[in-house]
C-alpha cells in the first residue's frame, strides 16, 4: 500500500500492512476413508478486511500407514471457503510407515469478510489404511495491504 506524502494514515491502515499469522493443531486423528474429511481441530475461520488479501498457507500432515496397500496414496488438501486449491501432499503406501508429509498454498483471497482454511485428508482408493495422526497442523498468514 503506497502511503502518499503528507496523506493521514490510520491505524487500520497500518494494521493491515503486517502479515497475521494464524494456526491450528490437529485434536484427533483421523481414520482415512475414500472420501476426502477435514481433519479435526485443521480449520481457521478469519476475517480479511479488504478484497484482494494475499495469503499464505501451509499444511503438515502426519500420516501413518495401518494396511500397505502397493499402490495407495494418503493425500491431504486445502480447501479456501470450500474450494479445492491446487497442490497435494502425497504420501505413498506401500510400507508400514509414518512420515511428516507437507505442502504449501499461496494466493489472493476475492471479497473481504469471512474466509474458512480447511485441511482435509483422504485414501485414495479402497485395500490399504491409514491415520492422519495429531501432530498435523495448518499455518496461515494473511497480508492486507491495501
Amino acid at each position: 500500500m503506497p502511503i502518499l506524502a503528507g496523506q493521514i494514515v490510520t491505524a487500520g491502515q497500518l494494521d493491515r500492512m503486517q502479515p497475521t499469522p494464524y494456526s491450528a493443531e490437529c485434536t484427533a486423528a483421523l481414520t482415512g476413508t475414500t472420501t476426502y474429511q477435514p481433519i479435526p481441530g485443521l480449520t481457521i475461520t478469519l476475517a480479511t478486511e479488504t478484497a484482494g488479501a494475499r495469503f499464505t498457507a501451509a499444511g503438515v500432515f502426519d500420516c501413518s500407514v495401518t494396511t500397505v496397500h502397493a499402490t495407495n496414496l494418503m493425500v491431504g488438501k486445502l480447501q479456501i471457503n470450500s474450494v479445492d486449491q491446487s497442490g497435494l501432499a502425497i504420501h505413498a503406501m506401500d510400507t508400514l510407515d509414518r512420515d511428516t508429509v507437507a505442502m504449501s498454498w499461496s494466493g489472493t483471497l476475492g471479497s473481504a469478510g469471512t474466509q474458512t482454511f480447511t485441511l482435509l485428508g483422504v485414501v485414495n482408493a479402497a485395500g490399504g489404511g491409514g491415520l492422519f495422526h495429531i501432530n498435523s497442523r495448518l499455518e496461515v498468514v494473511i497480508y492486507e495491504v491495501t
